[in-house]
């Protein structure tokens, strides 16, 4: 179900287009060649998708400092990831009513 969700998302926010079926490394390496792709050719959109996907900038720095040998399009692309599920996980929390709020604090 996670999968699905996961793919639903980067293919809603990025113009990738994941197959329902990929697994998780199918799923990171097809947005790691992309972001490659965008970090030679387009760097400025990398940078807005980054931004409007939300994800940190310092803790993008850091990883990218830390393992200055990988390919930094799967550092990026693991980054991504990882805020898509953090996603995931707040709008099913919120979902499932595990926020609540009295009727003064609803709107």
């Amino acid at each position: 179900m996670q999968n699905a969700e996961l793919i639903k998302l980067l293919n809603e926010e990025l113009p990738v287009c994941i197959a329902a079926n990929e697994s998780w490394q199918q799923i990171q390496q097809q947005l790691a060649k992309y972001i490659n792709t965008l970090l030679q050719n387009d760097f400025n959109r990398l940078v807005t998708y980054l931004y409007r996907i939300d994800v940190s900038e310092q803790k993008l720095k850091t990883l990218l400092q830390q393992n200055t040998g990988k390919n930094a399009g799967d550092v990026i692309a693991d980054l991504i990831i990882e805020r898509q599920l953090q996603k995931i996980k707040t709008r099913r929390q919120y979902n499932q009513g595990q926020h609540s709020f009295d009727d003064e604090e609803k709107w």
